[in-house]
Order: C-alpha cells, then sequence, then structure tokens
C-alpha cells in the first residue's frame, strides 16, 4: 500500500543525515520505525491486558491487602 508521509523541513534533514551515517535510505530507516512502533506497541497492550487479568483474578486479596 502506497501512503504519504508529510514532515517538517527538520525532520527531513535529520531523517536525510541520519540515512547517509547509515548508508541506508530514508525508506527503510521509516520502514524500520513503523516496524519498531508496531512491536513495542503490540507488546504493551499484551502487557496492559495481563494486568487487568491479574488485578481481577487477585482482586479480593489485594482489597484485603490496603
Amino acid at each position: 500500500m502506497a501512503t504519504n508521509l508529510r514532515l517538517r523541513d527538520d525532520q527531513t534533514e535529520a531523517l536525510k543525515q541520519r540515512a547517509e551515517q547509515e548508508g541506508t535510505s530514508m525508506h527503510a530507516i521509516l520502514l524500520r520505525a513503523v516496524d519498531d512502533y508496531l512491536a513495542r506497541t503490540a507488546h504493551e497492550a499484551i502487557v496492559r491486558e495481563t494486568a487487568k487479568e491479574q488485578v481481577a483474578k487477585w482482586s479480593e486479596l489485594l482489597e484485603r491487602l490496603k
């Protein structure tokens, strides 16, 4: 799927410089950033769901410990 991404001038310049430093393309860096974001937020969602489940499971004990 094609998409457009509008960056500020300073972001474009920083991305261009980083790509040159790494010897890669701006596109490759952006793809890696998207992959990193998706992996991180997926993990965070799993942690949040697990925490909710554990609070529900142990709510009575947690209440007694207050």
